[in-house]
């Protein structure tokens, strides 16, 4: 018996939905980061993009533990000497892009390389509760039901 290695061709690729408000940030990465892997599936091959395409909902209500709100710095780097820059989860939560902060804890659970970028392009975030995807009838996961800690108040 030989191992099966699924090929691009007979990936099966699903919609699926989950709704962010309430959730812990961590929590809710790690499991759609499977996701996006297609490591649910029986299926899975390391090395074919097999995961599924996630849409998160009500992003900008996600909840941070403890302190991460006000101590979690996101750095980058303008390319110019000495430019480093940081801002804090709060000020990106209460700014104009609130949903980068879920796609950027997705991001770096996924693989760096050309496979993670293509798995990273399955994913949409949209702030608030409106998305141009009711089309592909995309079924909802309640992640806040899997597990208690999954779901805190804000």
């Amino acid at each position: 018996m030989t191992t099966y290695s699924a090929k691009p061709a007979e990936v099966e690729k699903k919609w699926v939905m989950i709704d962010a408000s309430g959730l812990v940030v961590g929590r809710l990465a790690s499991i759609v980061a499977m996701r996006l892997r297609g490591k649910h599936k029986a299926t899975y091959t390391p090395h074919v993009d097999d995961g599924d395409n996630v849409v998160i909902i009500n992003a900008a209500k996600i909840v941070l533990t403890g302190k991460k709100r006000e101590k979690k710095v996101y750095h980058h780097h303008t390319g110019f000497i000495g430019g480093i820059k940081e801002r804090t989860a709060r000020s990106i939560l209460e700014g104009k892009f609130p949903e980068r902060v879920v796609e950027k804890a997705i991001e770096r659970m996924l693989p760096r390389g050309p496979l993670g970028r293509r798995q990273l392009g399955n994913l949409r975030v949209y702030p608030g509760a409106e998305h141009p995807h009711t089309a592909q009838n995309p079924e909802m996961i309640d992640i806040g039901s899997m597990n208690r800690k999954n779901k805190r108040s804000a």
